[in-house]
């Protein structure tokens, strides 16, 4: 079966009711209660999108989305009771795709989860394709010198909305609102994704051709690298 959202978090309470919550708004949710659980919950299912707590009583929240990204490219939405800001850029650097404090109210996380869904159900239209960078908008795939590889939801988002907008100057505010669909999505999450896409998509991820920092501003894409 295949459902809308799976919550990974051994907080029973909370997990129960957020689902409980999602499924009045017609967002279908299971639970598992940790790393095991979500491993068999793969076995005979699929999720759309995971929230997944850091912290689970059966191992490390970092360690499971790790995993995960050997073999999927779902929307991972990190969440954590906890407020050091390294464990937001461990979450991002890892494959995670958001990162959502605890406590969190369940009107506002609905309403990012929806957004997540109706973005990921769009299908793209269009290719980019030059000596070095393929990517297929339609099938969702980057190429490097032939070569596939993998970017999480959000990257290969961020990566394309720069790509259709080539040689304009993005500003920040702008990525958020259209990439992030959250006005609220600050500088050090979009840092670590441009981060991420740097080290696979360019030939020198320090000194970046594609995609170029406009200081203090945005990022623009510019294409036709060879």
């Amino acid at each position: 079966m295949t459902y809308d959202c799976l919550i990974i978090d051994d907080e029973k309470l909370l997990a129960d009711s957020t689902a409980e919550y999602f499924g009045l708004f017609g967002v279908e949710t299971a639970v598992a209660y940790g790393a095991s659980e979500c491993r068999s919950f793969f076995r005979e299912n699929s999720a759309r999108l995971l929230l997944l707590d850091i912290n689970l009583g059966d191992g490390s929240g970092f360690d499971l989305c790790r995993s995960l990204r050997e073999s999927t490219d779902i929307p991972i939405l990190v969440i954590s009771a906890r407020t050091s800001g390294d464990d937001q850029i461990i979450a991002l650097s890892i494959g995670g795709d958001d990162y959502i404090q605890k406590p969190y109210s369940l009107s506002v996380l609905l309403a990012k989860v929806k957004a997540v869904l109706k973005r990921c159900g769009k299908r793209e239209d269009a290719n980019h394709a030059d000596g070095l960078l393929t990517v297929d908008f339609d099938a969702r795939q980057v190429l490097v010198n032939g070569m596939p590889v993998r970017l999480t939801a959000l990257e290969f988002k961020l990566l394309a909305y720069l790509i259709r907008n080539e040689d304009r100057m993005i500003p920040k505010q702008e990525l958020f609102e259209k990439v992030w669909e959250d006005s609220f999505t600050g500088d050090g999450t979009l840092n670590v994704h441009i981060r991420k896409i740097w080290e696979a998509i360019e030939r020198e991820p320090g000194s970046p051709e594609y995609i170029l920092t406009v200081w203090g501003e945005g990022y623009r894409f510019q294409g036709g690298r060879t």
